[in-house]
């Protein structure tokens, strides 16, 4: 992560995780402007770093965080936790590998392992390196017991105070340099924690969301196929319903032609029958009539004529208009 455009980033100490000067310099000074030089280190009422106030406050005997065991004891580089080595429990390798840091110091020897390497990297002190080549290691007795037997180390004597000075301040700023590229790591391993943590978020989010769309789209097709269905049976009973009413539309106008053809014929049958009962009732009262005349048989055998409607008989032309009124 990088900050913001105009800004600098204050570095930090690995050991200690704390900022160090504003003016970016990278340097931890005290108040005697020495950096990290061991005499001043250690005056230091109240040392920050823990890895500092472990190895130089020994108010009591230290133990392992995890299991309490006072043998074989490794103190992180980084944030100064105390574990048992690997032929103990093993707390040490395992806090590595929880945290990814590398660097532990051996509390009796002072030897430095880097987990990631598999090897040590602690200082080698040049003694006698300008007279003869040869380069032997720095084993400072770090026993809380004060025997040097018990952790099979001495120290080196005959290193006067100006050789030593020289070497501490070396070493000092190697262990400088060594501090930036593990800040450098950590801020690269924290990063790449952050940017997993935010892939893995994101990715639950968008798994979760496509969740919920997927499970809205499948109810929103069930619904839509339920209705598709519901509209398909009622087209369906529309259609029959549509079907049988064309059906009984022609059945009822079957059924009023019939019945008009019936009141139809009924009508004529009764005008043919109004007209037969004119006839016999005119046939009835003619014969009447000639039976009441003297000579009645003569009629009876004489012809009958045609007459015109103006030489009828007012009598007649009434009995006319009453069958008219009849037919009607």
């Amino acid at each position: 992560m990088t900050p913001p455009a105009g800004c600098t980033e204050i570095p930090t100490c690995p050991v200690c995780l704390e900022r160090l000067d504003p003016d970016t310099s990278g340097i931890l000074t005290t108040l005697c402007d020495h950096s990290f030089q061991c005499p001043c280190v250690s005056k230091w009422t109240y040392l920050s770093c823990q890895v500092c106030r472990f190895c130089q406050q020994q108010d009591e005997k230290p133990t392992c965080f995890v299991c309490g065991t006072l043998d074989d004891l490794w103190v992180c580089m980084i944030c100064g936790f105390v574990g048992c080595g690997r032929y103990k429990e093993g707390h040490a390798i395992q806090h590595w590998k929880d945290t990814q840091h590398c660097y532990s110091l051996d509390f009796k020897t002072q030897q430095i392992w880097d987990y990631v390497g598999d090897s040590y990297v602690h200082r080698l002190n040049q003694d006698q390196s300008k007279i003869d080549g040869k380069l032997e290691m720095n084993f400072r007795c770090m026993s809380l017991e004060g025997d040097c037997r018990t952790c099979e180390c001495h120290e080196d004597l005959g290193i006067d105070g100006a050789l030593f000075n020289s070497k501490v301040e070396a070493i000092v700023d190697e262990y400088n340099c060594l501090l930036a590229s593990q800040l450098e790591t950590q801020r690269q391993y924290y990063e790449s924690v952050l940017v997993e943590a935010k892939s893995k978020v994101e990715s639950s989010i968008s798994e979760a969301v496509e969740k919920a769309a997927t499970s809205g789209m499948q109810d929103m097709q069930n619904e839509l196929e339920k209705y598709t269905e519901e509209r398909n049976a009622i087209a369906e009973v529309n259609q029959k319903l549509i079907k049988n009413q064309e059906i009984w539309r022609n059945k009822v106008k079957e059924a009023e032609e019939r019945e008009a053809a019936s009141i139809k014929l009924m009508n004529e049958r009764i005008l043919d029958l109004e007209e037969q009962i004119r006839d016999i009732k005119i046939f009835l009262e003619a014969q009447k009539t000639i039976d009441k005349m003297s000579d009645s048989n003569g009629i009876k055998e004489g012809t009958v004529l045609p007459v015109s409607y103006e030489q009828s008989l007012p009598g007649n032309s009434k009995r006319n208009r009453k069958s008219g009124r009849r037919r009607n």
